[in-house]
């Protein structure tokens, strides 16, 4: 069953990661990894289950949608990987007993940590300034363009973030209260 749904959320992300447009990174990945930290027991489970999601889910866009023109996965793939990692951790730190507000400031922390990260790691490779196409100054102004540039995004994984943990964790917990035998994974 958790297969099943690992590669509906995959399919999910699918078109998002292949078309950049205006729900671009309003993904279910960030309430995984929150769901994940918050219910599996299992520190390995919690990882794996919006690591391989997100991994399925790059090699379709990478091999099949984009046909391989940019290899196999995106350069920096690790450090992407690594924030998700963090999210499962804010999962398991922040939401210890689920509730609203708990899952609220998970959700936005989660969102806070990856744009702040992943925009730093776009920066410190030498990402692009949209307005002039040429890299990013190495200094404050740079970084701060960097930020800039990604608030777009953030915005859409916040967005997704808290729309698919409003999903994931109230149809858990509603699943939890309709059948006692239900334990956490």
């Amino acid at each position: 069953m958790l297969l099943l749904f690992m590669l509906a959320v995959a399919a999910i992300r699918i078109p998002n990661a292949a078309h950049f447009g205006i729900w671009s990174n309003f993904t279910p990945i960030g309430a995984m990894g929150l769901f994940g930290g918050a219910y599996f027991s299992n520190k390995w489970k919690a990882a794996i289950f919006p690591l391989l999601t997100l991994f399925i889910s790059d090699l379709i866009v990478h091999i099949i949608v984009f046909k391989g023109s940019y290899g196999i996965i995106y350069d920096g793939w690790y450090k992407i990987y690594a924030i998700f990692l963090l999210i499962v951790f804010i999962g398991r730190w922040m939401i210890r007993r689920v509730s609203f507000k708990n899952v609220l400031f998970a959700g936005i922390a989660a969102s806070l940590t990856h744009w702040l990260l992943a925009d730093l790691s776009v920066w410190l490779s030498g990402g692009t300034d949209l307005r002039t196409m040429q890299p990013l100054s190495r200094g404050l102004d740079g970084l701060m363009q960097c930020y800039l540039q990604g608030l777009p995004y953030m915005r859409n994984f916040l967005l997704g973030t808290l729309a698919y943990s409003g999903l994931m964790f109230g149809a858990f917990e509603w699943m939890k209260s309709r059948n006692t035998s239900l334990q956490t994974a």
